[in-house]
């Protein structure tokens, strides 16, 4: 297994930058359904917004409750077909991605500067090891 701590310190400085912002925290399902409204051709529907992210419209709906209060996406109805509702894109959320983006270029420009090389070591051992139990695992059951 090959463990890339550089990655995972980008996305660590990431959301250190986003905790400590005036902005808003997003959880990830929250951010997820809004990166897929402003990444993946429209139009998204919850229906479709559901299926897509494999999870239930409900969780959606909460999401997209959150995302309208601040004003990052808006619903309208579909005037082709009223019991469908558009999710749509708004200046305001895109100027918040503008900002996050920002924000994971600074943390990748960044990220070897407070990794310890032990780090790595320490880090590859641990995925090693969970690797060689899930493995004894599996043969555990295969007998």
């Amino acid at each position: 297994m090959n463990l890339d701590v550089r990655a995972l310190n980008v996305w660590r400085k990431v959301l250190v930058t986003g905790v400590r912002s005036k902005g808003p925290d997003l959880s990830a399902r929250q951010m997820a359904l809004m990166l897929t409204v402003y990444l993946e051709e429209g139009p998204h529907t919850v229906r479709g917004l559901a299926s897509y992210l494999n999870i239930s419209k409900p969780a959606i709906s909460r999401a997209l409750d959150r995302l309208g209060e601040l004003d990052f996406v808006k619903r309208r109805r579909d005037e082709k077909d009223k019991r469908n509702v558009l999710v749509q894109r708004t200046v305001k959320g895109s100027s918040f991605l503008v900002d996050f983006v920002k924000s994971i270029q600074e943390a990748d420009s960044t990220a070897d500067e407070q990794l310890k090389p032990s780090i790595f070591l320490e880090l590859a051992q641990m995925a090693k090891e969970q690797a060689d139990e899930e493995a004894n695992a599996s043969e555990v059951q295969a007998a």
